[in-house]
C-alpha cells in the first residue's frame, strides 16, 4: 500500500488545490469528500470514488475498504499530511477524491407530480448546505440551483449539507434556463418574494410545484416575478422583514408536503 508523509508532496500538493480552488475541480472533474458518513452517502448516491487516504491510527485498512469499496486506490498519510487536506475542525481520519457529475437541468428524473426547491444565486455556501439538508428532509424530487455563485463541490456545501449533496437530485442553470425548463413540464413557479404576494398557507401545492427562493439582501430577480403563477409570503410579526433562506424555505417545503400528505 502507497504511503506519504510529506504535505510537500506533489499530489498533496494538487489536493490541497482542488480543496481550495473551484478552476481546479472543473479542470479535473474532481472534487474531495471528508468523513466517514458524507463518503458513504456519495457512494450510496452513486458518485464514483477514485482514491481514499486515511490516519492508520484511527482506520485500519480493512475498514476504509469496507467503506469506500475494494477498487479504489487506497494511501495510507500522517497527521501533517491530513491536517494539511482537512477541511473540518473535527476529524475522522479519512478524505476521499471522487468524481463530479453532471449537473444539468435534462440530467433530472421527475416523476408525475414533482415538488422542487429552486434557489436563485445562493452567496454562501453554508446556507446552500443547509437548503440541501432541509431538501433531503422533505425528500424533494429535486433541488435546482439558478446562477449559481459557489460550485455545488465547494468544500463547505459538502460539509455543511452534511452529506446531503449527494442524496438530492440536483441541477443548475441561468435563471432563464431554470424558467424556461420548469415552463416545459407545467411545473407551476411560486416565488417567495415581498411584491405582490400573498401568504403561502393559502396557495395550493398539490399539483406539480416549484417553490423559488432568493437571497435575503437582494431576493429574487425580475425575471422570477414575471414568471411568477404566483408570488407569496411569509407573514413576518417581528420588526424585520426577512429570515435566513433555509429557515423560509423549509416553512414553505413543509406546507407543501403538509398538502401532499407528506
Amino acid at each position: 500500500m502507497k504511503q506519504i508523509t510529506s504535505p510537500q508532496n506533489p499530489f498533496i500538493k494538487s489536493l490541497v488545490q482542488l480543496q481550495e480552488k473551484a478552476k481546479a475541480r472543473r479542470q479535473s472533474g474532481t472534487f474531495l469528500i471528508e468523513g466517514q458518513r458524507e463518503i458513504q452517502l456519495a457512494r450510496k448516491g452513486g458518485y464514483e470514488i477514485e482514491t481514499v487516504l486515511f490516519l492508520p491510527d484511527m482506520l485500519t485498512e480493512v475498514q476504509v475498504s469496507a467503506l469506500a469499496g475494494r477498487q479504489v486506490d487506497i494511501i495510507e498519510i500522517n497527521r501533517d499530511v491530513y491536517q494539511k487536506l482537512a477541511y473540518r475542525d473535527t476529524t475522522e481520519g479519512i478524505i476521499a477524491i471522487a468524481k463530479s457529475r453532471s449537473l444539468g437541468l435534462a440530467d433530472l428524473k421527475l416523476g408525475d407530480n414533482p415538488l422542487i426547491l429552486v434557489a436563485e444565486a445562493p452567496e454562501k455556501p453554508g446556507n446552500l448546505g443547509a437548503l440541501l439538508r432541509t431538501a433531503d428532509a422533505a425528500k424533494l424530487d429535486a433541488v435546482i440551483v439558478a446562477n449559481p455563485k459557489s460550485d455545488m463541490y465547494n468544500p463547505n456545501v459538502v460539509r455543511s449539507s452534511v452529506g446531503c449533496l449527494f442524496t438530492n437530485q440536483i441541477a443548475t442553470g441561468t435563471t432563464d434556463e431554470v424558467i424556461a425548463y420548469l415552463q416545459s413540464k407545467n411545473i407551476s413557479i411560486y416565488c417567495a418574494t415581498l411584491q405582490d404576494s400573498t401568504q403561502y398557507h393559502t396557495q395550493d401545492y398539490s399539483s406539480p410545484t416549484a417553490l423559488i427562493v432568493g437571497t435575503e439582501a437582494t431576493g429574487l430577480t425580475q425575471e422570477w416575478r414575471d414568471a411568477s403563477t404566483k408570488n407569496i409570503i411569509i407573514p413576518m410579526q417581528g420588526e424585520i422583514d426577512s429570515m435566513n433562506v433555509s429557515v423560509a424555505a423549509a416553512i414553505l417545503i413543509f406546507e407543501a408536503k403538509r398538502q401532499r400528505g407528506f
